[in-house]
């Protein structure tokens, strides 16, 4: 038997290829076959490969990329369990890959799969790093968005530009071509948060990235639905925020203290609702006022902290159980720390939020562990 050892290398011929498209997914099994088709066409006489990173899509979307795979060698798909997130998927597609050039656009046909030659001309003649479809360059649109769409985008760029400092005019884009090596560079201090990866790799790069704009057509969706709500805007706050304070904390604990930070509002209002104005003991308004602020905190952390955990259905009411068994700790000493402030005469205003800050220490660490983090 031949042995594969240091005196006898056996020898691989390999091809990798130029260039790798990661385009993340999630109910997009209409746009596989059109998508694969017009990559097709659009880079003939380049070596490349594309990587579908796939989120447990309930249409399958996975099982129709591993079909086409079958028989298009070209084909990969990473298929997630139990996370969802655009720009995580297309971290975890990039690392795959060992391609020196990375694009990354969305699989509804949107970004102009046309302008991915021209992308990976320029990096390979010009000293860039990076190279970004833009819709607000001198020939581009963003088609036919609505005027909310629009006033969305641009409070979100005004933002771009505080913490990249980059004179980007398209810092919310999802359609850019970079070097490998660049993003091997930034990738152990980016986010993953949210849907724009493009800010994350300005704001993460340990030096001011070199960046070319294009212009392209923002096209109409032929398929399925936008993947875009309002919570993307939430988690794209929280990236902010946790690029400005250094990734010292983690964007779900920062989203977690904000919630909690509103619970407290939700808290007090009960407590003085029930106090002052009904005239129940102390003991008892903070006691409902803390399971109330609990039940609010589950049902805000479940649709944002943890959007791409989010429970539902009959996991739902396991997980508000489980919420509060778990803080039940944490809640028994808010309500003791607090009534013993205010038999000792304190405020009660004070001696209440003295109780919620021993009920937060358990509450992010304990929920973490026991409410969003079990297999599903």
């Amino acid at each position: 038997m031949f042995k594969n050892d240091l005196t006898h290398p056996i020898s691989v011929v390999t091809c990798r290829p130029e260039l790798a498209v990661i385009i993340p997914t999630y109910n997009e099994v209409d746009n596989v076959v059109p998508i694969i088709t017009a990559l097709e066409n659009a880079l003939v006489g380049i070596e490349w490969e594309l990587i579908i990173v796939d989120d447990d899509s309930p249409d399958e979307t996975a099982m129709q990329v591993r079909i086409l795979a079958c028989h298009n060698p070209r084909v990969r798909v990473l298929q997630r369990l139990g996370r969802r997130g655009l720009a995580s998927a297309c971290i975890e597609g990039m690392l795959v890959t060992t391609a020196p050039f990375l694009a990354i656009m969305d699989a509804d046909l949107q970004h102009d799969e046309n302008l991915l030659p021209t992308m990976l001309m320029r990096l390979k003649q010009a000293p860039l790093d990076i190279v970004i479809g833009s819709r607000y360059v001198n020939g581009g649109t963003v088609g036919e968005w609505n005027k909310q769409r629009q006033k969305m985008s641009q409070f979100a760029s005004q933002f771009a530009h505080s913490l990249i400092h980059a004179k980007l005019h398209d810092p919310m884009s999802g359609f850019f071509m970079l070097r490998a090596e660049v993003f091997h560079l930034s990738v152990r201090k980016l986010s993953g948060v949210g849907f724009k990866l493009l800010l994350d790799l300005f704001a993460s790069h340990p030096e001011t990235l070199r960046f070319e704009e294009l212009p392209y057509q923002f096209r109409t969706r032929q398929n399925g639905t936008s993947k875009l709500e309002s919570a993307v805007l939430w988690e794209y706050l929280l990236m902010l925020l946790q690029k400005f304070t250094g990734n010292w904390l983690p964007v779900r604990f920062i989203s977690f203290i904000f919630i909690g930070a509103s619970g407290v509002l939700i808290h007090l209002c009960v407590l003085w609702l029930l106090y002052k104005s009904l005239a129940t003991s102390f003991i008892v308004g903070q006691s409902v006022a803390t399971l109330v602020a609990m039940t609010t905190n589950f049902f805000f952390n479940n649709l944002l902290t943890y959007r791409d955990m989010r429970l539902r259905g009959k996991q739902l009411i396991r997980g508000w159980f489980s919420f509060i068994l778990a803080c039940s700790v944490g809640a028994i000493a808010n309500v003791g720390v607090a009534n013993y402030l205010v038999q000792a005469h304190s405020w009660w205003m004070l001696s209440a939020i003295a109780g919620i800050i021993v009920g937060a220490v358990w509450n992010y660490a304990v929920t973490a562990v026991y409410t969003w983090n079990k297999p599903r």
